[in-house]
């Protein structure tokens, strides 16, 4: 069964499934995390494949009466983000569909006071999810150039469609398509001496601590 038909306002996002373009194969799981999951480790799960995109399990879900999840999802190559596909398809009551998310790319430490105050690279408003029921929907990452070559992609859920504000955030998918550079992830080695020089010390640093899959 197709997705109905977009009527009554205007968006931009296409409703098409490209397997070929997943950018799951480049998903480094080890160095993914979520923040503010209720479950710890449920949020690297909804980065599923493409044949279990529609599964209504598992499942992230932020906790009640807090609709913010904050999704960091590191890559094993740089990469070139062309879409992003969110989906709820959980029937639990008790949560809500995301409505609005702010994307950031290559920012490696980031929190909630951050990302309320820091301008995206991408704000967008998800559809409501009656808009559809049987599929997925990609939207495209704009400005393109913004996403292009990156190293790491994190998602900022701001809010969701439970009007009363009780209501934790629910997703059971994320999905992205794209396209891999072909360029490893280089790791930086650090090389101590065994003995430090004093002229080596005189200033001192402080290190701060829509694809469908």
């Amino acid at each position: 069964m197709d997705p109905p038909e977009c009527s009554g306002h205007s968006h931009d996002h296409d409703h098409g499934d490209d397997l070929g373009r997943s950018l799951r194969p480049y998903v480094d799981f080890s160095k993914t995390i979520c923040l503010n999951e209720e479950v710890r480790g449920s949020g690297i799960d909804v980065i599923k494949l493409h044949e279990d995109r529609l599964s209504e399990y598992p499942s992230v879900r932020s906790p009640e009466d807090d609709p913010e999840l904050i999704l960091h999802i590191m890559f094993t190559e740089a990469v070139t983000v062309q879409s992003i596909a969110i989906r709820n398809a959980s029937n639990n009551r008790e949560t809500a569909s995301p409505k609005r998310i702010k994307i950031f790319t290559n920012r490696d430490q980031i929190d909630f006071e951050t990302a309320r105050e820091m301008s995206a690279q991408q704000e967008l408003d998800l559809l409501p999810p009656h808009h559809v029921i049987d599929g997925t929907v990609d939207y495209p990452s704009r400005p393109a150039g913004r996403f292009q070559n990156i190293s790491s992609l994190t998602i900022f859920f701001v809010d969701n469609y439970d009007s009363s504000g009780e209501m934790g955030t629910e997703i059971t998918f994320v999905g992205l398509k794209g396209k891999g550079s072909g360029i490893k992830r280089q790791a930086v080695e650090a090389v101590y001496e065994s003995r430090g020089m004093r002229a080596d010390h005189k200033v001192r640093g402080e290190f701060g601590a829509a694809n469908i899959l």
